[in-house]
This record gives structure tokens, sequence and C-alpha cells, in this order.
């Protein structure tokens, strides 16, 4: 690539196209940049994130999609080199304000990792845990009430009901990962971020994930990272293209995937590069 072409491409990629902005937003987040060192990784970017919608986050790989969403909940905090500039709200309240308790906010906005990583406990102290620390319980009762209502928001009561105190770590990839959004959801979330949750699947585990965001959107907001451009495209509302570090396009993802208004963004979702 000449010098003078990428010149052009980065002078595009800062001219963020689309519906990036919502009414009714459940976070929002305006000029924000994240530094590794001199390495500038994320330039500029601002985006909603609207109450009770999947957004999804795509690109090439290393474009900057994880990063942004280790972000939200700043998960970023745990890496030295890591600065970061801009403004992100929950609910229009600063979570990088120095008020904010990390402990509490990473509650109020969870994460689901790309590989299932159960706690080695089992599968009732795996959804107990979080409740029990954050004080959310008075009673067993109440911390069984939880437990069995997280486990069927997450779709795995009845595959568990008669093995919770048998070891989380003992399940399926697919129902490990069910586990860890049900343990996600004990704690009462705002938001769920949920970083390519079933590049470690089956097709069977994956759809069933699919179908669980879908019915989780019912009460939570979802943001999904997934290199996977169709299930970007059966569970979110509206999707977001990185390249290079920039928020190319943000779109409803039916007209984003139909008549993107950039041309790296045509470029990527027709298999030009990626």
């Amino acid at each position: 690539m000449t010098a003078q072409k990428k010149q052009l491409i980065d002078r595009e990629n800062r001219q963020t196209v689309g519906e990036q902005f919502v009414d009714k937003a459940r976070m929002t987040c305006r000029d924000v940049n994240v530094y590794y060192g001199d390495k500038h990784a994320i330039r500029d970017v601002s985006i909603d994130i609207g109450a009770g919608e999947v957004l999804a986050m795509i690109g090439p790989s290393g474009c900057g999609k994880s990063t942004f969403l280790r972000c939200l909940n700043r998960m970023n905090d745990t890496i030295d080199t890591c600065r970061i500039t801009g403004t992100i709200t929950l609910d229009d309240n600063n979570i990088y304000d120095r008020k904010v308790d990390i402990v509490a906010l990473r509650a109020m906005i969870g994460m689901v990792f790309q590989k299932p990583n159960p706690f080695p406990k089992s599968i009732y102290e795996n959804i107990a845990y979080g409740p029990r620390i954050h004080g959310l319980t008075e009673s067993r009762a109440d911390l069984d009430e939880i437990v069995e209502t997280s486990l069927i928001k997450a779709g795995l009561w009845h595959e568990v009901r008669d093995r919770l105190n048998q070891p989380g770590t003992g399940l399926s990839g697919g129902q490990q990962q069910r586990l860890c959004i049900a343990r996600t959801i004990a704690v009462e979330p705002e938001v769920i971020l949920m970083d390519e949750p079933c590049s470690a699947l089956d097709p069977i585990a994956t759809a069933k994930i699919e179908e669980l965001i879908t019915e989780l959107r019912e009460q939570f907001t979802i943001v999904i990272v997934t290199h996977n451009m169709q299930q970007a495209a059966r569970v979110s509302q509206r999707t977001a293209y990185f390249h290079m570090g920039d928020l190319i396009e943000v779109g409803y993802t039916d007209r984003l995937f139909t008549t993107p208004r950039h041309q790296l963004t045509e470029d990527y979702i027709t298999g030009r590069f990626g």
C-alpha cells in the first residue's frame, strides 16, 4: 500500500458514518481514545449503546473492537501501559470518575469472555458467588432463588438442576458458557458485554447462545464482539464496523449489511479483505 493511499484511507477512517447515536442511550461514548504506551489503538470513537438493544461490533482481527469493548467496564485498567481519554457514561454517570467503585461497576456492566471460564467450584457456587459478595441476598432461600432464576434465564436449569453440587468445569463447552452468562446475570447487571462468546463452541452450542442473546435483550442491554458477520446479522439490531482502530460505520444491522455507506465497510462484508 502506498503512503498516499494509506493517508487517504486514514482520512476516511476518521469520518464515522451511519446511525451511531440513538434517542434512548444506556451508555454513551464520546471521543474515546486508547493508547498502549506510544501506540494509538483506538481513535476518537463516539457511539451510543441503546437501552434494550444488541449492538454488534465487527471488523478484522486487531482492528480494536475487543479493546474498545474492554473500555466499557474498565477492564483495560488492569494494563499498566494503557491510557484512555474521552468520556464513557452509564445512565449519564461517567464510569471513569475517580469516585466510581470498579468492583460495583463491573457488576453493573458484566462481561462474558471468549473462552468459558467457570470458577473451580460447584455449579451452584458459580452462580451464588457474586450475589453473596455483593450483598444481594439475606438468606439461603434468597440465594437459592437467584441461582435457579439465573440458570433459567441462561437456558441451563433443566440440564443441571439435579447436579448443582457438581463442578461447573465438568459441563460441556456450551454449557460452561451459559453457566458464565448465568453467573453474570445473577448480580443483576445493567449491561452485558460479550467478547466473541461463541468462537470456542460448536454450531449447536452457538445456536443456543444466539437464542439466549435474543431472549436476554428483553431485560438487558448487550454489546457483542464477533468475528462472525452472519452471527451479527442474526442477533443484533445495530452493527458497528471497526478498522485499524477507527470506528468506520454504525448502522441498523439490516441496512449496514445490504447498503453500507462506506467503501471500507463494503469491502469487508463482501470479503475483499479481513
